[in-house]
């Protein structure tokens, strides 16, 4: 109690620390860019010619996303998804390994 009141409150610093430390937990960006990889996925496998590269290279962003996701989440469902998430990339990852 003594503490607190001949301690000031910066009002300014704790918008600043809850902003920094709300950027550090929010996913937004981590989905954003795998409906970003969904969507590059799909249009290269309408695409002609040799895609298997390709799809793996984006078969590993989607994976380090799930990875950041998985890293950053404070809540145990999110992170239950994170992990599912990254057994599917690892089986579409195995499939890919069959295209050229």
């Amino acid at each position: 109690k003594e503490l607190l009141e001949t301690t000031a409150i910066d009002d300014n610093r704790i918008v600043q620390e809850v902003t920094i430390f709300a950027d550090k937990v929010s996913i937004d960006e981590e989905v954003v860019r795998l409906k970003s990889h969904i969507e590059m996925t799909k249009a290269t496998i309408r695409s002609e010619g040799s895609v298997g590269r390709k799809l793996d290279f984006i078969a590993q962003e989607m994976n380090r996303e799930a990875n950041t996701i998985l890293s950053k989440s404070t809540d145990m469902e999110v992170a239950d998804q994170a992990i599912a998430l990254k057994t599917e990339i690892e089986k579409v990852r195995e499939q890919i390994q069959n295209i050229e």
